[in-house]
């Protein structure tokens, strides 16, 4: 492990310039994956049937009122926010019509949706370039480990020194790109499935709210 942070050191042959690259890289990864972890997980999430639930239970009791009023409520979060669309646009109609109410979820959605998926595929090219940052790493160390054996003028311990060291640099690159490869990978999996289901809640659910209020089922 000693010999592997001792890559990150500048000098002649040990492959830091790669290191150094992919810690840089690793970084803007954990800041990404923080950043979205927090704004969908959190921010943006809610528990959609129980929410819809209560929004049900005021529509059909006729009150609108509090039906917008528990929307504003968690309308930072993307459910409810293009619900209060809805019901807004709804509350100003004596006689609702489907095709106006949806115009007015589709706005919202629209607004919410490149919210939900900014910078999650910036995860995707990180772990793609780490992977390549790494393999750069990996050919340049094995350049160092041929290139030794073809030096005159060294002794046989010399040269099995150089070639060690050659593997050793492609062997710690190719570690260091995967440790931030896989990470990644796995962060933008996560997110893009969480963004997706809270987009299909939002679809299912805003179907569901204009058959209610124009037609009471």
């Amino acid at each position: 492990m000693t010999e592997f942070w001792q890559n990150f050191a500048p000098g002649s042959g040990s492959g830091w310039v790669f290191m150094w690259i992919l810690l840089i890289t690793a970084g803007f990864m954990i800041a990404i994956a923080i950043e979205r972890m927090i704004y969908i997980y959190l921010r943006s999430s809610v528990d959609a049937a129980r929410f819809m639930s209560q929004i049900r239970r005021w529509l059909m009791a006729k009150d609108f009122g509090r039906a917008v009023a528990f929307c504003r409520r968690f309308q930072d979060k993307a459910l409810p926010q293009v619900i209060l669309a809805g019901l807004l646009k709804a509350g100003k109609m004596s006689n609702p019509q489907a095709g106006v109410i949806q115009n007015a979820v589709d706005e919202s959605t629209l607004e919410v949706i490149p919210k939900l998926q900014a910078r999650t595929n910036y995860l995707a090219m990180i772990g793609n370039i780490a992977t390549l940052i790494g393999l750069m790493g990996t050919i340049y160390g094995l350049i160092m480990a041929f290139r030794s054996v073809s030096v005159p003028g060294i002794d046989a311990a010399e040269k099995s020194r150089m070639l060690a060291h050659g593997i050793s640099v492609a062997m710690n690159t190719t570690l260091a790109g995967l440790s931030v490869a896989i990470p990644s990978i796995v962060f933008y999996t996560v997110l893009h499935n969480k963004t997706n289901q809270i987009i299909d809640e939002i679809d299912e659910h805003t179907v569901k709210l204009i058959n209610l209020i124009t037609h009471g089922e």
